[in-house]
């Protein structure tokens, strides 16, 4: 099935996928389509990305959306500095006149994250991190350039993709995005992993932790995200706390009550949240996971 031959392909990455996320993904490189993966933070979006350019051996390009980033920005901008250096030279020179129509060619040009993309020769994977944090107006000349695949920049016409990258987009539901974009996408909501996902990634990327201290690992924070945290822990989080208490040679965690409450800053990543987890409700959470 397709879903497994590209699960396969991702897991060789460290990458552990569903078969729906499998399938969405091969689906999108068959019709080179952009990929819209929304969630919340922590589940592992971007990896999506990394994991992709891994197993198609290219460059991750990566560009990160903020309030109030334009297409300039992400496109492209003059190296003013060494213009004005140039400018001086050639005036130096008595060459003054050519100064402009030298100044603006691609020798002068930098390649902000969307030009880099198009301007390579072998497909690159973009990942545009939080799109839903970017503005409105920006979104849609995303959708634009996804569109088309090519930029126009005033000085220099309209530059076309030497190669169409595999473009993955990632939210974090913040904001609405518009039905054109997500009409323009393939979609997949990526959850928290369930036990036996959030394990197979413990395994992933921690072969060497104990299995019984990886189970119970994965079982407090389960019970964790339960709680009504004000930030629950993500994949990542989970990855740390698992390093760092078998690094400190923990071998069960209802076995020493002070690391247990030492380490949780791996976990818990707000004053709230550490307040309210007070030791008898943290022991407890660990009991339950014997």
């Amino acid at each position: 099935m397709i879903s497994q031959d590209y699960g396969k392909r991702l897991a060789t990455a460290g990458y552990v996928a569903e078969p729906a996320l499998a399938t969405t993904l091969a689906l999108a490189e068959h019709l080179g389509r952009p990929v819209l993966v929304e969630g919340e933070a922590g589940v592992g979006k971007t990896e999506v990305a990394k994991a992709l350019a891994e197993i198609h051996a290219c460059r991750l390009i990566r560009l990160q959306c903020y309030e109030g980033l334009d297409a300039q920005t992400a496109v492209y901008e003059w190296d003013y500095q060494r213009q004005l250096l140039a400018i001086r030279l050639m005036e130096a020179d008595g060459r003054g006149a050519e100064a402009e129509a030298a100044l603006f060619s691609e020798r002068y040009l930098l390649r902000r994250p969307l030009l880099e993309a198009i301007s390579q020769a072998r497909p690159p994977v973009l990942l545009v991190d939080e799109i839903d944090r970017a503005d409105e107006e920006f979104e849609a000349f995303l959708l634009e350039a996804l569109a088309e695949f090519q930029i126009t920049i005033p000085e220099l016409g309209t530059m076309q993709a030497r190669s169409r990258p595999r473009v993955v987009l990632t939210s974090n539901a913040t904001r609405e995005l518009s039905d054109a974009l997500r009409r323009r996408c393939l979609y997949h909501y990526l959850d928290y992993p369930d036990a036996t996902k959030e394990l197979a990634i413990l395994r992933a990327r921690l072969p060497g932790l104990e299995e019984n201290l990886g189970r119970q690992v994965v079982e407090f924070v389960q019970q964790l995200r339960q709680q009504g945290l004000r930030k629950a822990p993500g994949i990542a989080e989970t990855l740390d706390w698992a390093a760092a208490l078998a690094g400190l040679g923990v071998e069960r965690l209802d076995a020493d009550p002070d690391v247990l409450m030492g380490t949780l800053s791996c976990l818990v990543k707000t004053r709230q949240d550490q307040e309210s987890l007070h030791r008898e409700r943290v022991t407890a959470l660990a009991a339950a996971g014997r």
